[in-house]
């Protein structure tokens, strides 16, 4: 999770912190196929528009999510992050922490696209909640990103990090709100990522998708969501985000800043062996309700310990067994149901057990994990245990037509009763243990002081509002608008096979079948004869004028 340094004083720092990134082992990311989504006739973009999709890889310490893009024609893995805004990579010139060890940005290579930006003198500094920190220098390059192309896109340099790059993962690619971005905060004209792609309506719609899952088979789609798993767009529960007020008198307005909803208190529950849980706000005077955050770049599940403690209690075995973590029994099949809007969403225990200890291997810890009161008012941080439990569609709002909004399609059965053999494999299967030996008493609740609320709570936070700026161009013409009931407009893109059936007739007339796999290509990481150059296994991406030129020749079916 990314605090921007202006916000950062208002963050306990050990109370998210979090490994940012995995040990060092390849991971060949899956091989996909897909074709471009069709063009959503409603938009009125004043050029064509594109969807793009591209496979997502879990760590091999399953902390974080990477994806591979191109700056310029040189391809590097970023760890993906809902809860930070800019992009950034290391730079050839950075020789702290981890930097020698993965592939960097080269500085001398003179890339054709490449842009200084006021003599490399503009600063980019990040902060995150493991007292981590990024620092270097804002240019521009042209950045690439299942099969969507920014040209002239600012990002950052690092010349300087504490940061641990493992897995070959250079940097990091922020998805959130504007607001949270430290380089348009530094430089003009300087927007994230997916801001710039929503604010010139480049894609079919201003959204993107996520699928996590436990292996190489996640995906992050552009402009579209992923049709090969979301099947029923009507089962998709949406829910409003929340604006936050400004920080002491930098403004007079509320805007969008992170990822999170509210938790009504009729809205957002917790379901735990029959017993429902309300969640209790830490500021109810200023927030109404507990707020949420969802965060592809946090393994876990964090909430405040007013309900976690409530949560466990309804859990036979379960105890304190350090500040904010709680063990249960490792062979528990209790699910938790979480509720948001009118939507239910299942965490089994293959979704919430983190392993067993090893001086106690029958005893597990387990999500959800519980931190002191935090000054921005979020309570809940739901990342990946939640969020592979669903795909997760994350829609950007357009200016003055549509706020944003976060939808959840539900991937779990509730229905389907998980057993304990079955969690007993799952545990064997990812070598979950971890190293630590469990207290022989019983740990009281600590209690903390609540420090005071860090935005300016005489100005109003809406949630779900219009707002005139900082969203998508308003070129687009609103699939939800103010109420969510036009969903089945929102673009597909649909995966193409990754398989071949290839038919043929002899002169004797006798047919004959056989199928095949579509060949895999290997992606260069890095600059050629630059340091830690790694090749590794990577995806084909064509569109469907792409396949009917390549295999016109052939007499096939395409399973």
């Amino acid at each position: 999770m990314f605090i921007p340094l202006s916000l950062l004083s208002f963050f306990l720092v050990g109370a998210s912190a979090r490994s940012l990134f995995p040990s060092a082992i390849p991971v060949i990311p899956p091989l996909r196929v897909l074709s471009r989504a069709e063009h959503n006739a409603s938009l009125t973009s004043a050029h064509p528009t594109i969807s793009g999709i591209t496979p997502v890889t879990i760590s091999s310490d399953r902390q974080t999510y990477f994806a591979v893009l191109q700056t310029g024609t040189i391809s590097f893995r970023v760890a993906l992050d809902t809860a930070s805004s800019d992009l950034w990579i290391m730079g050839s010139t950075c020789s702290s922490g981890s930097c020698p060890t993965v592939p960097r940005y080269p500085l001398k290579y003179g890339s054709p696209t490449f842009e200084v930006v006021n003599n490399n003198q503009t600063i980019f500094k990040a902060g995150y909640a493991d007292g981590t920190v990024a620092s270097g220098f804002v240019a521009k390059e042209s950045i690439r990103l299942a099969n969507v192309t920014l040209p002239s896109q600012a990002f950052a340099i690092v010349t300087e990090t504490n940061v641990t790059m493992l897995d070959d993962v250079s940097g990091i690619l922020g998805l959130g709100f504007s607001r949270l971005s430290s380089i348009s905060a530094s430089s003009n004209n300087s927007a994230p990522f997916f801001h710039s792609l929503a604010e010139q309506g480049a894609l079919d719609y201003p959204l993107f998708g996520l699928s996590l899952t436990n292996d190489q088979s996640g995906s992050l789609s552009l402009g579209a969501i992923d049709g090969a798993i979301v099947t029923n767009v009507s089962q998709i529960g949406w829910n409003k985000v929340v604006e936050f007020s400004p920080i002491g008198s930098q403004s007079n307005v509320s805007s969008y800043l992170h990822w999170v909803t509210v938790c009504f208190m009729l809205l957002f529950s917790i379901l735990v062996n029959g017993t429902r849980i309300s969640p209790i706000p830490t500021y109810p005077k200023v927030t109404g309700n507990s707020l949420a955050l969802f965060d592809i770049g946090f393994s876990g599940i964090f909430g405040p310990y007013q309900d976690v403690e409530r949560l466990f209690d309804q859990i036979d075995g379960s105890r304190l067994v350090s500040e904010g973590q709680w063990a249960i029994p490792c062979d528990t099949v209790v699910p938790l149901s979480f509720t948001f809007g009118q939507q239910t969403y299942t965490v089994e225990p293959t979704d919430y057990l983190i392993g067993p200890a090893s001086g106690n291997p029958k005893i597990c810890l387990t999500w959800p994990q519980a931190r002191p009161p935090s000054a921005d008012g979020i309570d809940w941080q739901f990342g990946g245990a939640f969020l592979r439990t669903v795909y997760s569609i994350f829609s950007y709002g357009i200016n003055a037509k549509e706020p944003p909004l976060i939808g959840f399609y539900p991937l779990n059965n509730a229905t389907e009763k998980i057993n304990s053999t079955a969690v007993a494999e799952f545990l064997s299967s990812q070598s979950a243990t971890v190293a630590t030996t469990l207290p022989n008493s019983l740990l009281p609740t600590p209690s903390f002081a609540t420090p005071s609320y860090g935005f300016n709570s005489s100005i109003k936070a809406p949630t779900g509002e219009l707002v005139s700026s900082n969203l998508a161009t308003s070129t687009y013409s609103a699939i939800f608008g103010t109420k969510v009931g036009n969903a089945t407009s929102i673009p597909l893109i649909t995966p193409a096979p990754t398989v071949t059936t290839i038919i043929m007739t002899n002169a004797e007339g006798v047919v004959t079948t056989s199928t095949s796999t579509l060949p895999q290509p290997s992606v260069m990481l890095g600059l050629p004869g630059s340091n830690a150059v790694v090749t590794h296994p990577a995806p084909l991406i064509f569109t469907t004028l792409c396949l009917a030129l390549s295999l016109i020749s052939m007499d096939f079916i395409l399973l």
